[in-house]
């Protein structure tokens, strides 16, 4: 499915959930991984372990992708140990939920600074070696929250409706130097930033009448990452068991 250039692939947020489902997948396929994380060296470690229990490359590397200063040197290291970044997945976010009228601005920042503008940070620095490569993969971790509503999470909605965007204007940018960059839009997803808002009252409005698996969603990421998507840039796969049909 995949032909696997010289270079690596980047998971940022990739200690556990999606990102680590995310940096285990592209393992298998053959990419060395650099699994980024900010706080969770060990979700970070035990992911780089079990890739590497299984025949894979991988290496943590802590850094807080929301801070400007941070995303050279995550990338630097990675590619001192093995080349150039051609795989970017954005996959980094975080929660602040709270109704507009009483949103701090620390909480809008804090969110929208995780979750788009590092995504267009490590981007800006990623597309570097893609354009020069004529080959590059971003996939940006979007949500269905981005185009529907959700009430409570205003500054989660701007920030992934931001980056579905960003998304798609980066694509038509570097389409013609083989770059492509696409977006997955999860839905309700078993991970520890929704543990405490999936139930049975979610999956009566769930098609598939369940929550998501990181698995799942870790496949559609890798098949936008891989030569089979050659073809596919600038779109948002949505992965929500029907949600938003």
């Amino acid at each position: 499915m995949s032909r696997v250039h010289d270079g690596c692939a980047l998971v940022t947020g990739g200690a556990g959930g999606i990102g680590g489902a995310s940096a285990r997948q592209l393992a298998e396929a053959g990419w060395p991984v650099g699994v980024n994380y900010r706080a969770n060296a060990d979700g970070a470690t035990r992911v780089v372990a079990e890739i590497e229990r299984n025949g894979g490359r991988a290496m943590p590397i802590q850094g807080d992708v929301s801070q400007p200063e941070a995303i050279d040197g995550i990338f630097e290291k990675l590619e001192e140990r093995f080349g150039a970044v051609l795989v970017l997945v954005n996959n980094a976010g975080v929660r602040a939920d709270g109704l507009a009228p009483q949103l701090s601005d620390e909480h809008w920042a804090h969110v929208i600074d995780t979750n788009l503008s590092a995504a267009f940070r490590t981007t800006r620095r990623a597309l570097r070696a893609m354009l020069r490569e004529r080959f590059g993969r971003v996939v940006n971790i979007a949500s269905i929250v981005g185009p529907n509503a959700n009430a409570g999470q205003s500054n989660y909605a701007a920030s992934k409706a931001g980056l579905i965007g960003f998304t798609k204007t980066a694509a038509v940018e570097v389409a013609r130097r083989g770059v492509t960059v696409n977006a997955v839009a999860p839905g309700f997803v078993e991970t520890a930033l929704t543990e405490d808002v999936i139930g049975e009252e979610v999956f009566k409005a769930i098609p598939a009448r369940r929550a998501g698996t990181v698995d799942e969603v870790a496949a559609c990421v890798c098949f936008l990452a891989s030569d089979a998507a050659s073809y596919v840039t600038g779109t948002t796969l949505t992965v929500d068991g029907g949600m938003s049909a």
